[in-house]
């Protein structure tokens, strides 16, 4: 890979501000031929975010449920890959057409207002995600402190020893988001092959405990001991479906919601979006297979089963420190995202002070370990909120010149509000909470219909409201090119 061009920097006599001033991200243009990134950059970057600490909270919420291990194999194997098919079909290849970051894009289709409010919720939304993370990684933190690890019913703050740590915590995380793309992914390239190794070793190393003498006897002890089909009491019972479409939309907001324009802007070419496989597959598959099997021995054993101690568990300190790493490598990624959502709508801010601000916001909600010990509920629901302006990017910029509609019609009519795009974002959540009421159809199924509603809802709107105005200006409508 050829090593990328730095980033325009202030003169060495400059103050930190001045510094952090002259951080190029390209906000508001599309990123240069020179800041294009090779395949190991988006390798190491998914391998990293996904290999995560949040992988200690999914795993072992997939035993609670009582998912059957047959069910949990085979529905990770099927939902990952149809995630990957979506950052390589669907995402990458209009973010490495724009090179333009989700919100400048959106911003075209929707209009500066509606984008506003967009952003609002995005950025909200990708600061609670990362807030999990960081708390995740204080759990870690906190061991060699005795500090009290918060329990899967906990809401508020359990200590003071809590609070400091996820302070702390959230600090190092919103410095290294601060930096940038390229840092980040630097820092996921080295990171990520040992924490997957450490995430495999801490399987493996407890399987003993559990019954598994040889290889014959891991799928027996997998069905009887692990994964066996039976929900605790209060919750849910998880079948195939519901792992298929939880692996497939758990990153909906990021792959047909479009977040990861973002990332792939910087793709030198679209089928990097592959490289979205090293996260599903070592993080989504392996990952959570070896926290169920941590966590079917700490309930086993009556300790506790907050991510840190699990992953102490089976890998000792190594174990801690790998949690600790997965938490920063996850959350960085994101509040990098959520800083460039309100960098966006701020016109007179850097993307530093934003990415600060969220930073704030971030550490504030992972001081409340519900936000953790409700991940599978949280990743299902934002994406959900964040999905429609995703499936009208991809019809805008694919399907209108198809249909002979105008492309970016916002923009070109300097609308601030593009009404067909705000009705297909609110008419297709209204639409899947009246799926969900009448026939019962879970949050983690309801992004499937949701994508066909919401492109169906804009295209059909921007036909009538294109027309209408061609109409009215007496003026004949010509379609853009893509």
């Amino acid at each position: 890979m050829m090593p990328a061009s730095p980033s325009p920097s202030a003169p060495p006599g400059d103050s930190i501000v001045a510094r952090l001033d002259a951080l190029n991200e390209f906000d508001r243009e599309p990123v240069s031929e020179d800041r294009l990134q090779g395949p190991g950059s988006f390798i190491g970057l998914y391998a990293g975010e996904h290999v995560a600490g949040t992988e200690f909270v999914i795993g072992p919420l997939f035993v609670a449920h009582g998912v059957a291990a047959a069910d949990l194999f085979l529905g990770l194997l099927v939902g990952n890959m149809l995630a990957v098919l979506s950052w390589a079909f669907i995402c990458a290849p209009i973010a490495t057409r724009t090179r333009l970051n989700l919100y400048w894009q959106l911003r075209k289709v929707a209009g500066p207002w509606l984008l506003l409010v967009y952003n609002l919720v995005n950025a909200a939304m990708f600061c609670f995600l990362a807030g999990s993370m960081i708390s995740v990684a204080a759990t870690a933190v906190g061991l060699p402190f005795d500090m009290p690890m918060p329990a899967l019913d906990d809401l508020y703050p359990s200590s003071l020893a809590w609070v400091v740590t996820v302070v702390l915590v959230g600090a190092v995380v919103t410095v290294l988001a601060i930096l940038g793309f390229e840092k980040i992914a630097q820092f996921s390239k080295i990171a990520a092959p040992w924490m997957f190794l450490v995430f495999v070793a801490c399987g493996v190393a407890v399987l003993p405990q559990l019954g598994v003498q040889s290889a014959g006897d891991f799928w027996r002890v997998a069905n009887e001991v692990i994964w066996t089909g039976i929900p605790q009491e209060g919750r849910v019972h998880f079948t195939f479906w519901h792992v298929m479409f939880f692996a497939w939309f758990c990153n909906m907001a990021m792959h047909i919601g479009m977040a990861d324009m973002t990332i792939l802007r910087y793709a030198k070419k679209w089928t990097y979006g592959f490289a979205s496989a090293f996260g599903m597959y070592l993080g989504h598959f392996i990952a959570w297979i070896a926290s169920g099997i941590l966590v079917a021995l700490a309930m086993q054993t009556g300790q506790d089963i907050a991510p840190g101690p699990i992953a102490f568990l089976g890998a000792g300190v190594a174990g801690a420190i790998a949690v600790i790493i997965a938490g920063w490598t996850t959350s960085n990624p994101t509040l990098y995202r959520a800083g460039l959502a309100l960098q966006t709508v701020t016109p007179n801010w850097k993307r530093w002070k934003m990415t600060l601000a969220a930073g704030t916001v971030t550490t504030i909600a992972a001081l409340f370990p519900a936000l953790m010990m409700r991940l599978l509920d949280f990743v299902a629901l934002y994406g959900l909120l964040l999905m429609p302006m995703g499936a009208v990017i991809f019809a805008d910029f694919w399907l209108m010149p198809r249909l002979g509609l105008r492309q970016n019609y916002a923009e070109w009519k300097h609308l601030l509000v593009s009404w067909p795009t705000a009705v297909a974002w609110l008419g297709t959540l209204v639409a899947c909470w009246v799926i969900n009421r009448t026939w019962g159809l879970d949050i983690f199924f309801l992004g499937l219909p949701g994508w066909f509603i919401a492109v169906g809802l804009y295209l059909g709107l921007s036909r009538w409201q294109q027309r209408r105005d061609a109409l009215a200006a007496a003026e004949p409508l010509t379609a853009s090119s893509p």
